[in-house]
């Protein structure tokens, strides 16, 4: 990067302005084409424990979907091998709430990751995720966030407050959800004109004519009188509340969608975080409130949800808000249940990990990492490649790699070996094996029994 701009154009994106995919939205994501997005503005499920229905006879009716998870049913192994062996990171975030939250809790977390991984790949260098969520789980999301993207790319996390009936009798009621605003890099566009408000009365009136001073028995001065310090007005705090919730918002706007967020909320974030013509996606774009902000600001969009009614909930949306002097037609919003195939250099989601060399996985069937280790132990018995000691019970031995992942290394059981922990350690990510038991020697490690 240099100025701010790319030293190389990204690559292309392998996608087209007004498309839906429908499906799980892991598998788009992994087919789009990496640093192709410039903002991620995204609603995904809160870990509510509980199921959410559309309002009958509304927009959105029949749209529902179970805002739960569970550690056996919801997370699957091959997500845990690769965290395991890419981001290590990340899977201590999931295992520390999984000691602090309990299960549940980080079974979302898992499975909302994998995802985040991808968005994190997806975006440019100079792009922006705004993630919603609220209390329910926003503590670890921000942990696990700053685990993907650094906690020095967190920028704010934005407070949306907003006001409606409560009984709660044991605390106070909360009306509050959190906007996570993480950058990709130092790149990262703000557009902070383009979002500016209107200062209160008060301090209008402090900024136009400056301070009031008393002059003894001759009335009051003032100083720095200047129109020109009001007219832009102020970027607005991370607190955010001009934006209705929920029933509170305009009857023209609500679909009935059961977590629908206003349209101006989310054309705030596009237009701090865009510029026309930029691609904006939301992989949960449910009553397609991101797809409809960003149209109305001349961006390219691209949505991405499992609800069956997604596309026809959108079409309606472009046709009931009458956009520009040309009404969007069906044929002008692309619909997809086949994910894009990528047509870059197919890099794993892994931000740390930019690969020395580019190595081609030897073909044939891809092993779990359950199955590795019972093939080494076969092959060699019980034993510590890096300092020669037998062990009566395998849970002593871990799985990794000969060659560093950093250096190019592959996941494949051709550049894998078992380590005793203290091995493991002194190995980390930089030594290779033979350098592993030359320090295990120069140290006398190696075992002698």
């Amino acid at each position: 990067l240099s100025g701010g701009r790319f030293a190389c154009p990204p690559p292309p994106p392998n996608f087209t302005n007004r498309t839906l995919y429908h499906g799980d939205n892991l598998e788009f994501l992994r087919g789009m084409n990496s640093e192709t997005v410039h903002l991620i503005a995204t609603d995904p499920p809160f870990n509510k424990n509980r199921d959410f229905h559309a309002t009958p006879d509304s927009l959105a009716a029949g749209a529902k979907f179970e805002d739960r998870w569970r550690w056996e049913v919801d997370v699957h192994q091959e997500w845990i091998d690769a965290l395991q062996d890419d981001w290590p990171a990340v899977l201590q975030v999931i295992e520390a709430t999984k000691a602090a939250a309990g299960k549940d809790m980080a079974a979302f977390l898992c499975w909302l990751g994998v995802r985040l991984l991808e968005m994190h790949r997806i975006l440019r260098e100079d792009g922006s995720l705004y993630l919603h969520c609220d209390d329910t789980a926003s503590a670890y999301l921000t942990a696990l966030l700053d685990a993907i993207f650094g906690r020095k790319n967190r920028r704010n996390v934005i407070k949306w407050c907003y006001t409606g009936p409560a009984n709660t009798p044991r605390w106070f009621p909360r009306k509050s959800d959190s906007i996570l605003f993480y950058a990709k890099s130092d790149a990262t566009l703000l557009n902070r004109d383009a979002v500016r408000v209107p200062y209160s009365e008060d301090t209008a009136k402090r900024r136009r004519y400056g301070e009031v001073t008393e002059t003894g028995g001759r009335g009051i001065a003032f100083t720095g009188m200047d129109d020109r310090a009001v007219e832009a007005g102020k970027v607005p705090e991370d607190w955010w509340t001009e934006f209705p919730a929920g029933g509170q918002m305009a009857a023209g706007e609500r679909t009935g969608y059961p977590t629908q967020k206003p349209l101006a909320l989310y054309e705030r974030i596009i237009k701090a975080s865009s510029n026309e013509g930029d691609f904006v996606l939301d992989p949960f774009c449910g009553c397609a409130t991101t797809p409809i902000a960003a149209e109305n600001l001349r961006r390219q969009w691209i949505g991405i949800d499992i609800w069956d009614k997604a596309h026809e909930t959108v079409l309606q949306r472009l046709s009931s808000l009458g956009l520009g002097s040309q009404p969007i037609k069906v044929a002008d919003v692309g619909y997809s249940t086949v994910p894009p195939v990528r047509s870059d250099d197919n890099a794993v989601a892994a931000p740390p990990l930019k690969l020395k060399i580019q190595v081609t996985e030897p073909p044939g069937p891809k092993m779990s990492r359950q199955e590795m280790k019972d093939f080494l132990i076969a092959q060699n018995g019980i034993v510590c490649a890096g300092c020669d000691r037998e062990f009566d019970d395998p849970l002593y031995l871990e799985l990794d790699h000969n060659t560093p992942r950093s250096d190019g290394g592959l996941n494949h059981i051709s550049n894998r070996l078992l380590l005793c922990g203290p091995c493991n350690r002194i190995k980390s990510n930089t030594l290779t094996l033979s350098g592993l038991r030359r320090e295990n020697k120069r140290r006398g490690r190696m075992w002698k029994g």
